[in-house]
């Protein structure tokens, strides 16, 4: 017989997830890592940080993936160190502490969704700001107690992992996560069992399992459609973080919506407000409305709940920037809905339309937030007005300055961006409350008792950090990707702890204007090139893989920095993340930002670097505008020279060059007989006592509950109690009004002949007076006088609203007086607005009927 040379069969292999053994003494470890206090509290990480520091770096301060990774002779040696021992009761009598407080119940609790939330760097569910101002949020709200859970996704590959190629192109890398190696859980159902959420597309169900992230005293719950209980074509829903097109960006924003109210649902969680960040998460309310109907309620009065309980946050300065999808591939998916919601398709899609009937107009995510949110809110006061203007469309009758869209200026989560030197430098010196008083400016003020000395210490301690950091960090990176090893040593030891450091460190769209510093390469040489006053440049930043434009910034930036004379003085540092945030934003001397204007919502890269004793140079945008101090920092007029945009770049350009020449370079420099500028120190100062208790986290929260978590609370109950019977009084009280609006009648009206002639005189009181027939309606029409004139911007802007009186009223007829008096001459438009009135409406927007006449 002949033998054959071989004979194996496949291996039938079993996975097999073997877990680190704790020993019982140190428990106390495993619920640490389990719970991402560990981040915003240094004591915690530091002692995860001394179990194996080697390993601590290897795993990216991963506590969870460092116990797993400790064998265990190493855990139980750590048993027989009596100071280890010490600590870890230490830190978790604090964690307990802290945990075991009850949530405050005199607030409104909160639902919170997001798309995204940046937590820590290792857990890859964040791309850039808004994913950071989520999980800042989060943080603040288990600070300051607060009764609140969050919803997201779980992302199997998350957002990518950029590295360069040799020629400076940006490579965009996806790696996938080890859900067992990361600080959550599964959620367990009644019976003990993983829970799965059923979510219905089209006409079967997507399955997704609920995992949890313990951040601090706050649940943030997590969908995952990664498994085997659904099709090839579902499982990616949760792959990436804004990949995939525009079918799977729907399937992604049902899933976070309709999916995250089903979650809730399931897990028995209710609560008193529904926050929407940003418009992904919009059709939460397509399901609270189906909710109420499946009760009982028809959908005019379910939308009265749903609206008085919505608040709808928005980042996005430009209508383009927004979601919206065609009416074919949304019905592909939410055809089913309107049956549940007790409308017609046609009134959906109108929910999403600026122009409701407009059979051209494609379904708007923000809109449809906007329609069914009784409050709406910019994330700066330049945003705000930016946002009554690009939503001006949705509520005619209105100018945009009338509108109820209000804003709250985003702050940063002080405990998580203030780098360990810097808090114990406010430890000693900042009132023992100042934690719980974090946006109180007279603790602040205590900074300015710190000595000089002290705080260039601690600027200096840090600088020295961050490059050390970028030596050790990036050597490997440089020399794979940027060729001749000679160079990379050179631009290494180039890196100079002593220059004046500047950071640019954001997502790298091209209204961010990375490009800005490289208008003048001669100037910009000279500048970098002075070997009395050195001066470096650090970049960071991606840009969306689909984003060319983006991508060829970086790729000029790294041709750039390539060229001899801007070698060591220029230099990119790809895979901005948090890790190397949290080094850029405490190590650099400036915090550079120059957006075009007015297109930073915000921004809190610069807010992060205040908390640090690094001052900005920025344009007077987003959250700068409002926080600009003068010598506090540098900033670039909000005002625009040139409507041409290149010219108005150069302009800035040259302004910064000029900054840096005049102002900055040679105050930083001004030493004298010290080692450090007496005036650069004045400068930090004055930053972190007049700026920074502006914008921290808490500060956001606080305004939050103040301007809308209250009123939105307070409403809801009202509109809720006995059975939802003001609900229903409003939505019949409405369906009446609509009824009868094209009917209501101007009968009579009585004005003098100036104004029929219209020529007035300022100083000089007019009586108008007008008779309404409101058609059986009770006193629920109002009547004002508006005037408005043309601005310089070419607009027509308000100058006075004037309501008038009812003075009588016969049967039907109403009448309505004013005495109007002009103070000012000049040329202005004049009308009469009628509207529905109502005491219990939260504002004009909320029923948005409005009837012109002369």
């Amino acid at each position: 017989m002949k033998i054959k040379v071989s004979n194996v069969n496949t291996p039938n292999w079993q996975e097999v997830s073997v877990k680190s053994h704790i020993p019982d003494e140190l428990l106390k470890l495993s619920e640490l890592a389990n719970n991402i206090w560990w981040s915003w509290n240094y004591e915690a990480s530091e002692l995860f940080r001394d179990l194996n520091p080697t390993l601590w770096k290897e795993t990216s301060h991963n506590p969870v993936l460092l116990l797993e990774r400790m064998s265990y002779a190493e855990l139980e040696a750590l048993i027989q160190d009596k100071v280890i021992i010490r600590r870890m009761n230490d830190v978790y009598a604090k964690f307990r502490l802290y945990m075991d407080v009850k949530p405050d119940d005199t607030r409104p609790s909160v639902a919170y969704f997001s798309m995204e939330y940046g937590l820590h760097q290792i857990l890859k569910i964040y791309s850039g700001g808004l994913g950071i101002l989520a999980g800042d949020y989060l943080k603040e709200a288990s600070d300051s107690n607060i009764d609140l859970c969050g919803v997201g996704f779980l992302y199997r590959y998350g957002y990518f992992a950029q590295s360069l190629s040799m020629d400076g192109q940006q490579i965009a890398n996806y790696e996938a996560q080890n859900f067992g190696q990361l600080p959550i859980e599964r959620v367990l159902d009644e019976n003990g069992e993983h829970l799965v959420v059923d979510v219905p597309y089209m006409n079967y169900f997507v399955h997704a399992n609920v995992w949890r992230v313990n951040v601090g005293r706050i649940s943030l719950y997590l969908l995952d459609t990664d498994n085997d209980m659904n099709s090839q074509f579902d499982r990616p829903i949760t792959h990436q973080l804004y990949g995939g097109d525009w079918e799977n960006r729907l399937k992604q924003e049902i899933l976070l919506g309709i999916g995250g109210i089903l979650t809730l649902k399931r897990l028995g969680i209710k609560k008193d407000i529904y926050h929407c960040n940003e418009g992904h998460a919009a059709l939460i309310n397509v399901q609270r409305i189906c909710d109420y109907v499946a009760e009982g309620l028809s959908y005019d009065q379910a939308i009265e709940l749903v609206r008085a309980s919505s608040l709808y946050t928005v980042h996005t300065p430009v209508p383009a920037g927004h979601d919206y999808f065609d009416e074919g591939l949304f019905g592909k998916y939410m055809g089913g809905y309107p049956a549940l919601m007790g409308i017609s398709w046609d009134d959906l899609m109108d929910l999403g339309r600026n122009n409701p009937g407009d059979k051209n107009e494609r379904f708007c995510m923000s809109i449809f937030a906007c329609n069914t949110s009784q409050e709406v809110n910019g994330v700066s006061w330049l945003h705000g007005k930016v946002s009554q203007e690009m939503f001006s469309t949705i509520w005619k009758g209105y100018f945009p300055e009338e509108l109820h869209v209000g804003y709250v200026t985003n702050g940063v989560h002080f405990p998580t961006w203030s780098a360990t030197e810097w808090k114990r430098v406010y430890a000693r010196n900042f009132d023992e409350n100042f934690i719980y008083d974090q946006s109180n400016p007279k603790i602040w003020q205590a900074i300015y008792n710190v000595p000089d000395a002290a705080i260039w210490k601690t600027r200096m301690e840090l600088k020295k950090k961050l490059v050390d950091y970028i030596r050790i960090q990036f050597r490997e990176t440089w020399l794979k990707n940027q060729g001749d090893p000679s160079r990379i040593v050179s631009l290494i030891d180039k890196i100079n702890p002593n220059a004046l450091l500047i950071g640019f460190a954001r997502r790298f769209a091209t209204y961010k204007r990375a490009n800005l510093l490289f208008t003048d390469l001669e100037r910009l040489s000279k500048i970098v090139n002075d070997p009395q006053h050195p001066v470096q440049f650090l970049f960071a930043g991606k840009a969306h893989p689909n984003d060319g434009a983006g991508q060829g910034l970086i790729k000029r930036i790294i041709e750039i920095s390539r060229r001899p004379e801007f070698l060591g003085k220029i230099i990119f540092l790809e895979n901005y993340d948090m890790h190397l945030a949290r080094r850029l934003v405490s190590g650099v001397d400036i915090w550079m930002n120059t957006p075009t204007r007015p297109l930073e919502a915000s921004g809190t890269s610069g807010e992060k670097a205040l908390m640090n004793g690094v001052v900005n140079l920025s344009v007077l945008d987003g959250w700068w505008l409002e926080g600009y101090r003068e010598g506090a920092g540098w900033a670039l007029t909000e005002k625009r020279t040139y409507q041409n945009q290149d010219h108005q770049d150069q302009l800035d350009a040259a302004t910064i060059y000029s900054l840096l020449e005049t102002e900055i370079i040679p105050l930083y420099y001004a030493r004298g007989d010290k080692e450090y500028s007496e005036g650069w120190v004045k400068t930090i100062k004055n930053s972190i006592a007049q700026i920074a208790p502006n914008y921290t986290m808490k500060r956001q929260l606080d305004d939050y509950y103040t301007k809308f978590y209250q009123k939105l609370g307070q409403r809801f109950k009202m509109l809720d109690a006995d059975n939802h019977a003001k609900a229903k009084e409003m939505a019949a009280w409405k369906e009446e009004v609509v009824s009868k609006w094209d009917s209501i009648e101007v009968v009579s009206s009585q004005k003098s002949e100036e104004l029929l002639q219209s020529s007035i005189e300022s100083g000089t009181a007019y009586d108008i007076t007008y008779v309404i027939d409101e058609k059986g309606l009770n006193d629920a029409v109002g009547l004002e006088l508006v005037m408005t004139y043309i601005a310089a911007d070419g607009k027509q802007h308000i100058y006075s609203v004037d309501p008038f009186n009812v003075v009588k009223r016969e049967g039907n007829l109403y009448t309505f007086q004013l005495k109007k008096t002009v103070d000012t001459a000049g040329n202005f438009k004049v009308a009469y607005r009628m509207f529905p009135k109502n005491a219990d409406l939260p504002h004009r927007q909320d029923f948005c009927y409005v009837k012109w006449f002369n």
